[in-house]
């Protein structure tokens, strides 16, 4: 059999196995069904959209593209669990309000309104708890976002970590054109808005259990003025655009492959990654594609606009690193093929375990 064949049976194998019906094979959970792999996708495609199935959800975005009362609107939610609470560049609370920016602000939308909840375990030392929503409103005020509504709930010592925070948002969508990853088409060009890669690593080495010692911060930061120009340079011209967090780049992409039904091929010298971030990533056996940003985005756009988009990312300060890193591909087979800087190329799938636990 020859090798070209042999490759097109597996990659019609992969194909026929992803439009298989998820399932939960497991009777328990894992930290894997958190992490924004496989098991994720299972577990919210078997379980939440069995049982929430509306049009909204189902489109699977960042954010639920809205209509109340003639006003179109993004809604969006999502809880934060990182360990270390505080780390190099941010902390939870900055996380927090920056992470539901985003999801608002890659929908299209002009983040408003946040609310808050807070789960606090029992002995939580109350100068943290204000360090954290001083940090909190900072990040709001610098979003140009107010938290208008929040809940607290205590539980006992040992049943929290600490502290949890879920905050959702709004934001209204000011222009005709709603960006989704699912208009993604052949021959567009798959844009990152920077180095990838920080958040996690730098989260994973404060834990301080690796014993390396590395000049490295979270990259965490409010994205809304980004996409924004982004939008005003490229209009329709951006098919969709997706926060990088759980699961990095890697994920993204392959979550962009699914929902248009293309093929997304990725050169790996073209994703720009800080020699800080490989190096850890190396000695620990990581691709740092798979690792979490914190203030990276990824867009698809159409050929036509892509140069326009990419001066537009390097011209605001978040974006200076912006590439253009791949291109959708003609077949619809739904998956990421990466050509390698060896010159190869191999398929970048959904992750199946969880290497990077409790970073965000």
């Amino acid at each position: 059999m020859s090798a070209d064949l042999t490759e097109e049976l597996v990659m019609d194998r992969v194909a026929r196995a992803r439009r298989a019906r998820a399932r939960v094979r497991e009777e328990r959970l894992t930290m894997a069904h958190g992490a924004g792999g496989k098991a994720t996708q299972s577990l919210v495609e078997a379980v939440f959209l069995e049982a929430f199935d509306n049009p909204q959800l189902a489109a699977l975005d960042d954010a639920a593209a809205l209509t109340v009362a003639g006003t179109r609107l993004a809604f969006t939610t999502d809880s934060y669990v990182v360990s270390p609470l505080f780390f190099p560049g941010g902390d939870i609370g900055e996380l927090a309000v920056n992470g539901t920016v985003n999801d608002l602000a890659v929908a299209g939308a002009r983040p408003l309104y946040l609310s808050a909840g807070f789960i606090l375990e029992e002995g939580f030392p109350v100068a943290d708890l204000v360090r954290i929503v001083a940090s909190m409103a900072a990040a709001a005020q610098a979003a140009g976002v107010r938290i208008v509504a929040g809940d607290t709930k205590v539980v006992r010592r040992g049943q929290a970590d600490g502290c949890f925070i879920t905050t959702a948002g709004v934001g209204v969508r000011e222009r005709e054109h709603s960006p989704s990853v699912g208009c993604a088409r052949p021959g567009d060009a798959v844009l990152v808005s920077g180095p990838v890669g920080d958040h996690g690593m730098t989260v994973l080495i404060a834990r301080g259990d690796l014993d390396l010692e590395v000049d490295l911060r979270s990259d965490t930061a409010p994205l809304h003025e980004l996409t924004a120009a982004l939008l005003d340079t490229a209009g329709a011209g951006v098919r969709g655009m997706r926060d990088a967090t759980r699961g990095g780049v890697a994920t993204v992409l392959n979550e962009i492959a699914r929902a248009a039904g293309v093929t997304v091929v990725v050169d790996e010298e073209s994703v720009p990654v800080r020699p800080t971030v490989r190096g850890a990533a190396e000695l620990l056996g990581i691709d740092p594609l798979y690792v979490a940003c914190e203030g990276r985005f990824v867009a698809v756009v159409a050929p036509e606009a892509a140069d326009a988009a990419l001066a537009a990312l390097r011209a605001h300060p978040l974006g200076e690193q912006a590439a253009i890193i791949g291109r959708v591909d003609t077949d619809p087979a739904e998956l990421v093929l990466l050509r390698t800087r060896f010159g190869g190329t191999r398929i970048m799938d959904l992750l199946v375990g969880d290497p990077l636990p409790r970073i965000c």
